[in-house]
């Protein structure tokens, strides 16, 4: 019985830090949701109740900046997981300067994503940029943030930083798999190409799991590089659900119902990650069978 208490006191700061950071925040972001509260208002907030959630789910503005946002995702995390997992395979083989080549590869990651935005935006500039100019000189003309590219051009900046987070994992779980069954398919003849899709893949496909829903949730959260690249342009182009929340909350004062769209996005967030580990339970319930 002491033994509980003291484990219990040794706990509850920590839920009480979780309650003051996470706790409370969310509880009065939930307030603010279902109050009319904008930053211009100096009085108390009326209660609307579910209002500025109705109007939310009714909003073209927000699906559109939800479809924008679910583009981004797939392309930039599809091109990561492509990227990551060909460097993984090349990076698990080699056995020269190893050490060199893993602290280059993972440099893009220490780099703030609002520098990495602001980088992009000089290196990439139509009129100023380095880029554009060198592909002038060979006669190709492209505005990388244009109608129609911007967008790919933003999932291209995050395919830079963050496909070495997708290699760190994917080499970790390469590393993990044991050489039994690499070995046993090779001394029956397999090679290459079908060693990978029959044997390595659904060896990796835990780590492919989680590897794919930590960057998927991370990227959904896309803002600085919208913020210091194109403003959500051209047009509503690249506007994404972090930026389009902040500008109905920030820029047009409206908090409740920007508190509203982000409590709608969080309960999206939760539904991917339920589903994603029920998947992940059944595959490995399906392994130990």
């Amino acid at each position: 019985m002491k033994f509980m208490t003291f484990k219990h006191g040794m706990i509850a700061p920590l839920i009480a830090l979780f309650l003051g950071v996470v706790g409370f925040p969310l509880l009065y972001a939930f307030y603010l949701s279902i109050t009319d509260y904008k930053l211009t208002d100096r009085g108390t907030p009326s209660i609307v109740g579910a209002g500025n959630y109705v109007s939310t789910f009714g909003d073209a503005a927000f699906w559109h900046a939800f479809g924008t946002t679910a583009t981004f995702v797939g392309v930039a995390v599809g091109l990561e997981l492509v990227i990551g997992l060909a460097l993984a395979l090349a990076l698990q083989k080699q056995r020269w300067a190893r050490d060199v080549t893993r602290s280059m590869l993972l440099a893009p990651m220490f780099i703030t994503p609002i520098a990495v935005g602001l980088i992009f935006r000089f290196l990439l500039n139509d009129q100023l940029g380095a880029i554009p100019h060198m592909l002038r000189a060979i006669g190709i003309d492209y505005d990388f943030f244009g109608p129609g590219r911007a967008l790919f051009t933003l999932a291209f900046m995050d395919v830079w930083q963050w496909t070495p987070f997708m290699v760190l994992l994917l080499l970790a779980g390469l590393q993990s798999i044991p050489s039994e069954p690499l070995e046993a398919a090779r001394v029956d003849g397999a090679r290459g190409w079908y060693v990978l899709r029959r044997v390595t893949l659904p060896l990796l496909a835990p780590v492919l799991v989680v590897a794919i829903l930590l960057r998927s949730l991370d990227a959904m959260k896309v803002f600085e590089y919208v913020f210091a690249t194109t403003r959500g342009g051209p047009g509503t182009e690249t506007e994404t659900l972090q930026y389009f929340v902040y500008q109905t909350g920030i820029q047009f004062f409206r908090l409740g119902s920007a508190s509203s769209m982000a409590f709608v996005v969080l309960v999206v967030v939760l539904t991917i990650i339920v589903i994603a580990f029920r998947r992940l339970e059944r595959t490995r319930r399906g392994e130990q069978s």
